[in-house]
């Protein structure tokens, strides 16, 4: 079974208000990249994939005027994709969702949230995700209010074959300093913001421990915008969200074997998934921000990690076609779990 996870940039803008591809030459979220470029792009790279199942994050947006689910099934339809169903969960207000799009032959997913339905005044422990976490977050004896900007995905997971599972898809928020107004500000915004992020690594970890409290197998995969060693302030708080998540210094590990090498060399060459460029030094910027990790009960199960990324995967760099689709469909690229269920 292949299983895989791709943000997918401004997915949103692809799309018209009844959920139908925009295949024309106006620009995308995309700079410098038509709609119809981006969408060719993105239909030939899940094609290649020809996954069972891709988290999408990103994904295009759900409200009143727009649905999530036709509008990946319309796309999926377009390309005659085998993963041509979709689901998502609870809707958030930033334009790009967390879904997924899938092989109903391969597998059966259901949206199933775990944890108890907070209130405006937040729960402690690991309430539902569509909630607030009451959290200490700057020792000051005083409980703060965490939520998640796009609540992860839970679902439980039925393969062909029978086996059960439980997937959660994520994307954590950003540590931009938005609103910053001098260097001042620079450094209060990002320290609140990690620390914000920090606590959404902590909420997802008690979730996945209560999953595999319960003997359930998990597998945990989306953008988590964080990496060790990824910035300063790792050194300031002492352990990244990726950490946090896998269970590094303490209980059941999460498993992903870039995050884990990362971890043991960090001043080795390290795998990247996304690759931004930076107008104002004229490069680009490689990182480690997607990942798909899997509890000690999956390890058993062949798996097999690879990233599509166009420069450093010997085969996307030799199929030229690919390559390019790569390029101009996101700044992240695909990172695949091949694994025997």
């Amino acid at each position: 079974m292949r299983i895989a996870t791709y943000n997918v940039e401004w997915f949103a803008s692809l799309f018209d208000d009844n959920n139908h591809l925009l295949r024309d030459q106006r620009g995308s979220g995309r700079k410098g990249v038509s709609r119809a470029a981006q969408i060719d792009a993105l239909g030939h790279v899940f094609r290649t994939l020809n996954a069972d199942a891709v988290m999408i994050v990103e994904a295009p947006d759900q409200g009143r005027r727009r649905d999530a689910v036709a509008a990946l099934e319309n796309f999926a339809g377009a390309f005659d994709l085998r993963a041509h169903k979709a689901i998502m969960g609870f809707e958030n207000t930033t334009q790009q969702e967390i879904a997924l799009l899938y092989d109903p032959a391969a597998l059966t997913p259901r949206h199933d949230p775990r944890g108890a339905v907070s209130g405006p005044e937040g729960a402690v422990g690991a309430p539902r995700f569509d909630g607030a976490m009451r959290i200490d977050l700057d020792v000051d004896a005083r409980e703060d209010l965490v939520r998640f900007s796009k609540p992860p995905l839970e679902l439980a997971l039925t393969t062909a074959r029978g086996r059960s599972l439980r997937m959660i898809g994520a994307h954590l928020k950003s540590k931009a300093p938005h609103g910053a107004r001098s260097d001042a500000d620079v450094m209060r915004i990002s320290i609140a913001n990690r620390r914000k992020q920090l606590a959404q690594a902590i909420w997802l970890r008690r979730r996945i421990e209560a999953e595999l409290a319960a003997g359930e197998d998990v597998i945990l995969l989306g953008d988590l915008n964080d990496g060790p060693g990824l910035d300063a302030f790792e050194d300031l708080f002492g352990r990244s969200s990726v950490e946090i998540i896998m269970g590094v210094g303490g209980g059941a590990a999460m498993f992903d074997p870039h995050a884990q090498a990362a971890l043991r060399h960090p001043l080795a060459a390290q795998a990247s998934t996304a690759r931004f460029h930076i107008e104002r030094e004229g490069r680009y910027l490689s990182a480690l921000l997607d990942y798909v990790m899997i509890s000690e009960g999956l390890r058993a199960a062949q798996p097999e990690w690879r990233i599509w990324h166009p420069f450093d995967d010997h085969a996307c760099w030799r199929d030229a076609k690919l390559r390019e689709a790569l390029l101009v469909a996101s700044d992240h690229f695909p990172v695949v779990l091949d694994i025997d269920l």
